[in-house]
C-alpha cells in the first residue's frame, strides 16, 4: 500500500454563485500540476465582502456539490459553517491540518488575493504552514509574496468570468447560462435565486 499523502489543493470562495470559470481553475490544477484532488471550502462569511447580495450558505454549498457532481478530482466542503465567524482562512487551515494527517494541503488563491495577502489575518503564519499556489487574474504584473519558498505562481487559464457580473445579469434580466453549469443554471432559475424568478 502506498503511504504516499494524497496532495490536496484547498479552493476558498464564497462561490456566489459558482460558475464555470472556477470549475476550469480546479481542473487545471488536478490535470496539470501535482495535486491529486481539489476541495472546494465554501465561506458562509468573507471578512473582506460582508454580505452584498450574498446567497446563504446551504444554497451555496449545494450549488457547488451539483457543479462538481461525481468528478473524482473534485471534493466540497463545509468546515468553516461550524467555525466561528467571520472565518479565517489560517484558522481553517489549521483545523484541517490537524483534522487529516494523512493530506498534504496546498492553498489556491488568485493573483488578485495575493496582492492583498499582506491583509489577511496572520498571514505570515500561512505562509510558512502552507504552500501556495497561485493562478492568474487579469492585470496581474507580479507580486514581492512571488519571492517567498512556498508561493508557487502557476500558468493556469486567465478567467474573466466573476461570479458578480452573473449575479448582476440575472437581476437584469439577462442569460448567463453559458458562465454556469448547466444543473447549476437550472438549480438557479428553478429557485429564483439572485431576483431571476421567472422562466429565462
Amino acid at each position: 500500500m502506498n503511504d504516499k499523502k494524497l496532495k490536496t489543493g484547498l479552493f476558498f470562495g464564497s462561490f456566489n454563485p459558482i460558475h464555470v470559470g472556477h470549475l476550469i481553475i480546479a481542473d487545471f490544477f488536478v490535470q496539470f500540476t501535482d495535486l491529486d484532488k481539489v476541495l472546494f471550502v465554501v465561506s458562509p462569511q468573507n471578512p473582506f465582502k460582508v454580505n452584498e447580495s450574498l446567497l446563504d450558505e446551504n444554497s451555496r454549498l449545494e450549488l457547488v456539490k451539483l457543479a462538481t457532481g461525481d468528478d473524482p478530482g473534485f471534493d466540497v466542503s463545509d468546515v468553516e459553517f461550524n467555525m466561528e465567524q467571520p472565518s479565517y482562512t489560517y484558522k481553517t487551515l489549521k483545523n484541517l491540518l490537524s483534522k487529516h494527517p494523512e493530506k498534504e494541503f496546498v492553498l489556491i488563491i488568485g493573483s488578485d488575493n495575493l496582492d492583498e495577502f499582506d491583509k489577511w489575518k496572520n498571514y505570515e503564519e500561512i505562509l510558512e504552514m502552507i504552500r501556495i499556489y497561485v493562478y492568474p487574474r487579469p492585470g496581474f504584473s507580479g507580486s514581492p509574496f512571488l519571492q517567498h519558498p512556498n508561493v508557487f505562481l502557476k500558468d493556469a487559464p486567465v478567467m474573466e468570468i466573476s461570479s458578480s457580473f452573473i449575479r448582476q445579469s440575472l437581476e437584469k434580466g439577462k442569460d448567463p447560462k453559458y458562465m454556469l453549469p448547466e444543473k447549476v443554471y437550472d438549480e438557479i432559475v428553478k429557485k429564483g435565486y439572485y431576483g431571476r424568478n421567472k422562466r429565462m
